[in-house]
């Protein structure tokens, strides 16, 4: 009975605080669906910075001749040509790790290369291990696929190597997604420590990783892919690194999986089309996508700093590159009331919930996104937040 209510959205629960009856608050629509029209968007987190038109502008213009129009108007395999996989190779390369191009898939995004991901590890009723906080998205596409996720505790440093193996144990894993740089919702990094330890788990248990590494560009960690590349799935996409609606998704995987992905990416129809794919390659090769991804990371510093000036004294998770952070809500609020009362102030952020595995019980928490607005109208917000944080809390509905 409990369950059913909470699915029908008419109560919500908080660790420690019991259960409420939820008031109406507007549209059920999901959190984190589509872009909202509020003043203020701190939920979604694309980046998107004044400069980039003129910047991709003319890498496209390289494309519009008659001969490479008709040209990007063929499919292109899953597997790209070995010119495309050399390019994003070098792309994806860090200073340490370099994959190798033999092992690049392509997608139209980065989501559809977690779906392709996720259905080549896992048959329709079988688990998954994902953080205990996790990218909304991916419990939708397990969902879909009929694959059960299950919770992986964490602590400061992203999920817990030994909470793997028993959750493996006990639940017979497939495989698991984790998000090690910049995890979202939570911000947390993983240490190189940490990731050799998870790899070791990895080895120990035949276990296969889907890393997502959407947030990577922003700090300089080594991928886990790097410590484990038999037992990783390293996906990434452009649509931070550029923008949502010029994205390219990429799955780096092992040997082993590369046929078993491709074939989940073609018949998902989830593969990458040739003109946006050539564009992106263009922007890879030509140093574009690798300036507008330099130039956000300053960005990310400067919100960064904002945020944490604007919050000063309340309980924050996140990283000094990251694009979000993790507020915990004093009392008396709970993340609904508090999401619904910024909401009437023309802010919307998103409440714990939206990035809890199971339904029901939730942090009283709240992820604000700080990637959207111009500095002076997310100042303005954040600051809007403080004050409405350190209220009576009669915007609390109880």
């Amino acid at each position: 009975m409990y369950a059913e209510l909470v699915r029908r959205g008419l109560v919500t629960g908080e660790v420690g605080r019991g259960t409420y009856v939820r008031p109406p608050v507007g549209t059920s629509a999901p959190a984190l669906a589509d872009p909202n029209s509020v003043p203020v968007d701190l939920e979604l987190n694309y980046p998107i910075l004044p400069e980039q038109g003129a910047q991709l502008a003319e890498g496209l213009a390289r494309l519009m001749h008659p001969a490479s129009l008709v040209g990007a108007m063929h499919m292109m395999a899953v597997r790209g040509t070995s010119e495309a996989r050399e390019i994003t190779a070098s792309f994806l390369a860090h200073s340490s790790w370099s994959p190798d191009p033999s092992r690049v898939l392509f997608t139209g995004n980065g989501r559809q290369a977690i779906a392709a991901a996720m259905a080549a590890l896992a048959s329709p009723g079988e688990r998954i291990g994902v953080e205990s906080m996790t990218y909304p998205v991916v419990k939708g596409i397990a969902a879909r696929l009929g694959i059960t996720l299950v919770p992986v505790a964490v602590d400061g440093e992203g999920v817990k190597p030994e909470a793997i193996a028993a959750v493996h144990r006990e639940q017979g894993l497939k495989g698991l997604y984790i998000q090690p740089t910049l995890h979202n919702p939570l911000g947390l990094t993983m240490g190189t420590k940490r990731r050799r330890a998870v790899a070791q788990v990895l080895a120990e248990t035949g276990l296969t990783v889907i890393e997502d590494a959407v947030y990577g560009f922003l700090a300089d960690e080594i991928p886990l892919a790097a410590f484990a590349p038999d037992n990783v799935v390293l996906v990434d996409s452009l649509s931070k690194r550029i923008a949502p609606g010029m994205t390219l998704g990429f799955a780096v995987a092992p040997p082993a999986l590369i046929e078993r992905i491709a074939a989940t990416i073609r018949s998902g129809a989830w593969a990458a089309s040739r003109f946006p794919l050539l564009a992106a390659l263009q922007w890879m090769a030509d140093g574009t996508a690798a300036q507008i991804a330099m130039a956000k990371r300053g960005d990310a510093r400067v919100r960064q700093k904002i945020a944490l000036k604007a919050l000063e004294g309340f309980e924050l998770q996140s990283g000094p590159h990251a694009y979000h952070l993790w507020l915990t809500l004093p009392e008396p609020w709970r993340a609904d009331t508090f999401c619904a009362a910024a909401a009437r102030l023309g802010i919307a952020i998103t409440p714990a919930n939206a990035f809890t595995v199971h339904s029901g019980h939730a942090p009283y928490a709240v992820r604000i996104a700080l990637a959207a607005p111009p500095i002076e109208k997310l100042r303005w917000a954040l600051d809007s937040l403080a004050r409405l944080a350190r209220s009576d809390g009669d915007h609390a509905v109880e």
